[in-house]
């Protein structure tokens, strides 16, 4: 009886009912979450502060460039200065944006017409020009710009070409040891070249000389004309008076 009361009157212990669920979504490593407030500002707190070594005042020292003399700056500024002297046509070009595929396509234009496009950096122009007589083209190549050289007279090529390409915008030019302004640049552009003004200089000069030489005939030729006028007439008087003789 009392082991039947046991039973039925003491409540036994159960454990409790624990379901595990697991989620597909995956844990991003790379990327995670940001914290809430609260655990970010605890993990900003107790976060290790690790001393740094201090570094040295060597570090810090700036050197200056024009202490330095730098040996492949000259060669390359000798090499501007040789473009400069031994080209006859030298375009000076503001660049405005422009990608390398349509700068390619317009260096290959102007190497077809025996011209070369160049840029140098701003040290190694002062450095080539300085003391020169073009000195004074210094401040055109404070900004983005492009040289383009030729030894030969092909302004009016290059103007041709160039107008395709409205990022290229035309600054100046020097034409045989000349210096030339954009406008003086566009006009001599227009003029015939060398050869077309010494034809037309020959042909001139070969006019004057025909005028001169009938001009200096002229009064010789007048009284040759007058002569014949004069003898046929005393040809034509003599047949006249012989005609009634023969009858």
């Amino acid at each position: 009886m009392s082991n039947f009361i046991h039973k039925a009157f003491l409540l036994t212990s159960r454990p409790p009912l624990i379901q595990f669920q697991r989620y597909r979504a995956k844990i991003n490593i790379q990327r995670p979450r940001q914290p809430h407030y609260d655990r970010a500002l605890v993990l900003a707190v107790t976060k290790e502060i690790v001393e740094k070594e201090p570094k040295t005042k060597n570090c810090f020292v700036k050197i200056k460039n024009t202490d330095i003399e730098n040996p492949y700056l000259k060669i390359i500024a000798r090499e501007v200065r040789n473009w400069f002297e031994q080209s006859r046509m030298v375009g000076i070009f503001h660049m405005n944006s422009m990608t390398e595929d349509d700068m390619f396509d317009v260096r290959v234009n102007l190497h077809k017409q025996n011209m070369v496009v160049k840029m140098y950096g701003r040290q190694i122009m002062a450095e080539a020009l300085t003391d020169t007589k073009y000195e004074s083209l210094l401040p055109l190549f404070n900004v983005s710009y492009r040289l383009v050289f030729s030894p030969e007279d092909r302004a009016k090529q290059l103007i041709r070409t160039v107008r395709k390409v409205p990022q290229m915008m035309l600054l100046g030019g020097i034409v045989n040891n000349v210096l030339l302004s954009r406008n003086e640049f566009m006009d001599y552009a227009q003029h015939p070249g060398l050869q077309s003004a010494q034809a037309e200089l020959v042909q001139t000069l070969n006019m004057s000389a025909g005028n001169l030489v009938q001009q200096l005939e002229q009064h010789q030729n007048s009284f040759v004309n007058i002569l014949d006028v004069y003898a046929k007439e005393e040809s034509q008087i003599e047949t006249k008076a012989d005609s009634p003789e023969k009858k």
